[in-house]
């Protein structure tokens, strides 16, 4: 009986350590996004998504060849953004942006954004932050 709880005590910590790893990883700019990469996306939004664990701006930008490339751009938590002067109406779909951030590691079209830069040039911090964060 007592080799089974070891046993299975052992097992639960074993799970245990490895989740951090994931979860950490998950919230890490540096496990996806690329500090190498920097990008100046100029685009539409499509859909602000105002969910946990952190925002997504989806953006048309058009490519030099005229095509349209779809952008998905993580941004920060709708708490922090709350904090910054953001709300869920901020970003309405047609508005236009221009993007700072960086590119996903695989170079997929999405990006890790700092900021947003208004047709009447008001910018806005809309970048995750703490330990891990893309450089501002």
């Amino acid at each position: 009986m007592f080799t089974k709880r070891l046993s299975a005590a052992a097992c639960a910590a074993i799970i245990a350590a490895g989740s951090i790893g994931i979860a950490s990883a998950h919230h890490s700019f540096g496990a996806e996004f690329d500090r190498n990469k920097p990008v100046h996306l100029e685009g539409t939004v499509v859909e602000f998504q105002w969910v946990n664990p952190h925002s997504w701006l989806i953006i048309n930008v058009e490519n030099e060849d005229g095509s349209t490339e779809e952008w998905a751009v993580e941004g920060g938590a709708p708490s922090a953004l709350l904090r910054r002067g953001w709300t869920r109406d901020t970003l309405p779909a047609g508005t236009r942006v221009t993007v700072d951030g960086f590119q996903a590691k695989d170079g997929k079209p999405r990006a890790n954004a700092n900021n947003i830069v208004f047709p009447d040039g008001r910018s806005m911090r809309i970048g995750s932050s703490g330990i891990g964060a893309a450089p501002e």
